[in-house]
């Protein structure tokens, strides 16, 4: 029988979450400051996602790509507070942007990253889990997610620990246009 009370979110262990993070005025602040961002095709593996992506700080090949823009920085240190660690330790930073029909597949972000904190924008989507198996695994098993959250707009989460390393997450195709900020540490 599941312990956990009607009232907590389904989430792996090390997940936080915060329903309004920001407020609306923060929200649009932040969406003027998108708004100027050059927005580029993310390839992975040979295979262009449908998400565009604007990387800043130190991308995942941990080449830098430009300083993280002035518009980003409080939030970055709200999340920074909230994480425990110095502002400055979130050393990458990357806006997504979901148009409508647009998902992110199964995964576990890359391995030079520590701690995850994101930021949801413009509309509500969900986040599922399941437990990560390496891509070397044999198994053929069709496999499902074990737990899933609404991430509402404005709000903020924190990976770490379990949810961070034994787990990969997906986010299913949204239907309105959505922006996500993620801030990570480095190892």
């Amino acid at each position: 029988m599941d312990s956990r009370s009607l009232f907590e979110d389904d989430v792996p262990r090390g997940f936080h979450y915060r329903a309004d993070f920001i407020t609306d005025d923060d929200e649009g602040r932040l969406l003027d400051g998108i708004r100027e961002v050059a927005f580029a095709d993310f390839e992975m593996r040979g295979v262009v996602a449908r998400r565009r992506v604007a990387f800043f700080g130190q991308s995942y090949d941990r080449a830098a790509v430009g300083p993280i823009p002035e518009f980003l920085l409080p939030v970055r240190a709200r999340l920074a507070q909230w994480a425990g660690v110095a502002p400055e330790a979130f050393a990458m930073a990357l806006i997504n942007e979901y148009r409508p029909g647009t998902p992110i597949g199964w995964h576990r972000d890359a391995p030079q990253y520590d701690k995850v904190a994101g930021l949801s924008l413009l509309s509500d989507c969900r986040m599922r889990f399941r437990p990560y198996r390496s891509p070397s695994a044999t198994a053929a098993v069709r496999r499902s997610a074990t737990h899933e959250i609404m991430l509402a707009s404005r709000s903020a989460y924190l990976m770490i620990d379990e949810s961070r390393q034994a787990f990969e997450h997906h986010i299913p195709a949204v239907t309105h246009l959505r922006y996500s900020v993620t801030f990570r540490t480095l190892r």
